[in-house]
């Protein structure tokens, strides 16, 4: 299926949830925040949360820095 990250299409399997999605993006999930139809996705609820066809999903990660 054929989703949205960050303005960029890609596809995924089907069955796949935030958290597959950002281990397959090579993204700490403890440095980021997600969004989903312009909804926030608490980080607890990455596992759980089924992406579907057609989802706008932006993923903001945190940078430390001095």
């Amino acid at each position: 299926m054929k989703i949205h990250i960050n303005g960029k299409e890609r596809d995924v399997a089907d069955g796949a949830t935030i958290e597959s999605l950002l281990t397959e993006l090579q993204i700490d999930r403890r440095y980021c925040a997600v969004e989903r139809n312009l909804t926030l996705v608490p980080r607890e609820e990455h596992a759980a949360c089924c992406l579907e066809n057609g989802d706008q999903i932006e993923v903001v990660t945190l940078v430390g820095g001095g």
